[in-house]
């Protein structure tokens, strides 16, 4: 069963290197855990990754530890990557456009097109504080992630 009222999360930054660099660093999902800041670790199972590649994420908040699996549904090199997640129905993406003066505008997404699985609903109730300070939460932590990866790839 799923709760169909989910909003979009959407953060953007811009950033000045070639997308072609950009790309190479979203597009490696196995280094998640160095950009988002409730990652741990990702497990990818079977590389190069590629459209139905299948992940473990193992994320953190504060002492709570918990497993995901997800599978890339979008893979458009140079250009987009998507991941479904599995356990709350969720896509997570990172879309990549030429910002017309040698730069990367980079956006990610937090999408629930099939809305968010009522059990991921309830723990995130029980667990996490809330389904709105959650999200809020989420939000930060797109922003972390796009500075992060803003950091590598203008190295």
């Amino acid at each position: 069963m799923t709760d169909l009222v989910a909003p979009l999360l959407e953060e953007s930054t811009t950033i000045d290197a070639a997308p072609e660099k950009v790309w190479t660093l979203v597009s490696d999902l196995g280094r998640m855990s160095e950009w988002s800041p409730q990652v741990v670790k990702t497990i990818v199972r079977g590389r190069p990754i590629q459209l139905g590649t299948k992940m473990i994420n193992i994320n953190r908040r504060g002492l709570l530890v918990w497993p995901t699996q997800s599978k890339v549904v979008r893979f458009e090199p140079q250009r987009e990557v998507a991941f479904r997640v599995k356990d709350n129905f969720t896509i997570w993406s990172f879309t990549l456009e030429a910002d017309g003066a040698g730069g990367t505008r980079l956006t990610q997404r937090r999408e629930a097109p099939d809305g968010i699985s009522n059990i991921s609903r309830a723990l995130t109730e029980r667990v996490l504080g809330g389904v709105a300070d959650f999200q809020v939460e989420l939000g930060e932590g797109m922003r972390e992630t796009l500075a992060k990866i803003k950091v590598a790839a203008e190295r």
